[in-house]
C-alpha cells in the first residue's frame, strides 16, 4: 500500500467514523418503523388514486430497510465496535 492510499483510507475513516458515530445513536427500530409507514402511507396514496404518487413513497420502504442493516452492521461490526467491547 503506498502512502497516497493510506492518506485516503484515513481521510475516508474520519468521515466513515463521523457519520457511524451519529447514525448509531438513532434505534433499528426507527428505520422498520419508517419504512412501515412509508409502505402505509403509499397504500392511502393508491387508494386515494394517486397512483404515481403512491409508487415514488413506495420506493421509499427498501432504502429505510436498507440504512437500518447498515445501521445494526454499524453497531456490531463499525469502526468504534473495539471500543465498544472493552468497555
Amino acid at each position: 500500500m503506498n502512502n497516497d492510499s493510506k492518506v485516503a483510507e484515513a481521510r475516508e475513516d474520519d468521515v466513515t467514523g463521523m457519520i457511524e458515530s451519529r447514525t448509531s445513536q438513532i434505534p433499528s427500530s426507527a428505520y422498520l418503523g419508517a419504512a412501515l409507514g412509508s409502505m402505509a402511507a403509499a397504500a392511502i396514496l393508491r387508494i386515494a388514486g394517486k397512483k404515481h404518487a403512491s409508487l415514488f413513497v413506495g420506493q421509499w420502504a427498501a432504502p429505510f430497510l436498507l440504512m437500518g442493516v447498515y445501521n445494526k452492521m454499524v453497531k456490531q461490526h463499525g469502526s468504534d465496535a473495539e471500543s465498544h467491547q472493552t468497555a
